[in-house]
């Protein structure tokens, strides 16, 4: 099925232990809060470790921005590890711009990052 402009679509998988969420679509002013709120329950309902996975994410606004930085100071604050993966090189480069990527950890797959995070 295809994501419509005004879609995010988000899956959440547990892998060796690691909860995975995966984003698909664009994150805007249209769906902001709806990614924030099933970010965040996804999270609280689990104690595991997290990998958000931003491979079929074409797009992310300031509020998105906001809701990964929020959910990674939530997680901090646990002592849950976080981390983000397969970021498209659009994604990645405002990732870059807002300094995300000195903040938060990247990887290039999820198996990379599924291995980081239960090491």
């Amino acid at each position: 099925m295809a994501i419509q402009d005004n879609q995010i679509k988000m899956q959440s998988d547990h892998i060796k232990g690691v909860l995975v969420i995966s984003a698909a679509g664009q994150v805007h002013g249209m769906n902001a809060r709806e990614f924030h709120d099933n970010l965040y329950k996804e999270i609280i309902a689990s104690n595991n470790f997290v990998v958000l996975d931003l491979e079929k994410l074409s797009y992310i606004n300031s509020a998105g921005l906001r809701s990964i930085l929020l959910v990674g100071k939530t997680l901090q604050g646990r002592n849950t590890r976080f981390v983000l993966c397969s970021l498209s090189d659009s994604v990645k480069e405002i990732f870059k711009i807002a300094g995300f990527d000195r903040i938060l950890e990247m990887f290039e797959s999820r198996s990379d990052a599924i291995a980081a995070i239960t090491s």
